[in-house]
C-alpha cells in the first residue's frame, strides 16, 4: 500500500528584488501535521517532485502554538499562521497545498518577510505605560475587573501582521497604520496607569496615516488569529480622537 504523502506549492525568492519561482515539493503525511511540520520534511531533503536538489525553504517560527506570531504566511490564498494550519483541514483532494509569503511586508527570503514596520508603529503609538524607575513610586491605581475584561482581548496581540496584510487600506499609495497600532493604543489607555499618557497616543493617530486612514473594510477582524475585536477597537479609538481634536487643548 502506497504511503500517504502530502504536496506544497511554495512561492520563493532568493532574497528582496530577486525573482520569484515556484517550487513544488512531496513529504510524508504525519497525524496531526501542520505546514511547519511539513516544511521541516522539506528541510530534510530538500528535492523538489521534479528530482532537483534545492536549497531548504526559508521560513519563520518560533512558539509553534499560535502566540509568537512569527509564522504568518499566505495559505492558499488567506493569511494565517502555519502552526495552526493543519494539513487534513486545509488540503482538497489531490491539490497542493500553495504557501506564499505576505505581500505587505519587505520580503526577507522564501516565505520569510520583515515585520519591522509594526514594532516601529508601537513606538509611534507608544505602546507602553510609562514608568520613572528613578524612585520609589508605591503602589499604582487598581484596575478593575470590568477594566480587566475589556482589557484582555485586546492585550492577545501578537504583532503577527495578518490584520495588516488583509487590510485594502495597507499598500504602497498609502502610509495607514493599521489596525494592531490602534488596537494597541485602546488598550494602553484603557490601562489605570497608562491613560496618564492618553493624550500622546491620539495626537499620534491625528494624521492622514492615523485611524481616519480606516476603510472599515472590517477585513482585519475576520483574519485575525486571536480574534481580537479590531474594529470595535478602531471605533472606539477614533472617538477618543475626536474628542481630543475638539478638547484636547484644555489639558494644555
Amino acid at each position: 500500500m502506497a504511503k500517504k504523502t502530502v504536496r506544497l506549492k511554495i512561492k520563493r525568492a532568493d532574497g528582496p528584488n530577486r525573482p520569484t519561482r515556484w517550487e513544488e515539493f512531496e513529504v510524508p503525511w504525519q497525524t496531526h501535521m501542520n505546514v511547519i511540520a511539513a516544511l521541516g520534511e522539506i528541510r530534510k531533503n530538500p528535492v523538489t517532485v521534479s528530482g532537483d536538489k534545492v536549497a531548504p525553504v526559508a521560513w519563520e517560527a518560533s512558539c509553534l502554538e499560535e502566540v509568537c506570531g512569527a509564522c504568518s504566511m499566505l495559505v492558499n490564498g488567506r493569511v494565517r499562521q502555519a502552526c495552526s494550519a493543519m494539513i487534513d483541514q486545509i488540503r482538497k483532494d489531490d491539490e497542493p497545498i500553495v504557501l506564499e509569503p505576505m505581500t505587505k511586508f519587505p520580503l526577507v527570503r522564501d516565505l520569510m518577510v520583515d515585520r519591522s514596520r509594526m514594532f516601529d508603529d508601537l513606538k509611534t503609538v507608544k505602546a507602553w505605560v510609562f514608568l520613572d524607575g528613578s524612585h520609589e513610586l508605591g503602589a499604582g491605581p487598581r484596575q478593575g475587573q470590568e477594566n480587566q475584561e475589556e482589557a484582555y482581548p485586546l492585550s492577545r496581540c501578537m504583532t503577527c501582521g495578518c490584520c495588516l496584510e488583509a487590510c485594502p487600506q495597507v499598500n504602497d499609495s498609502s502610509s495607514f497604520i493599521g489596525p494592531a497600532a490602534i488596537n494597541q493604543v485602546r488598550l494602553f489607555n484603557l490601562h489605570p496607569s497608562g491613560k496618564l499618557q492618553a493624550h500622546q497616543r491620539l495626537e499620534a493617530l491625528m494624521g492622514e496615516d492615523g485611524v481616519a486612514g480606516c476603510g472599515k473594510a472590517q477585513n482585519c477582524v475576520e483574519v485575525c488569529p486571536k480574534e481580537i475585536p479590531l474594529v470595535d477597537s478602531i471605533a472606539s479609538v477614533s472617538r477618543q480622537v475626536s474628542k481630543h481634536m475638539l478638547f484636547g487643548w484644555l489639558l494644555k
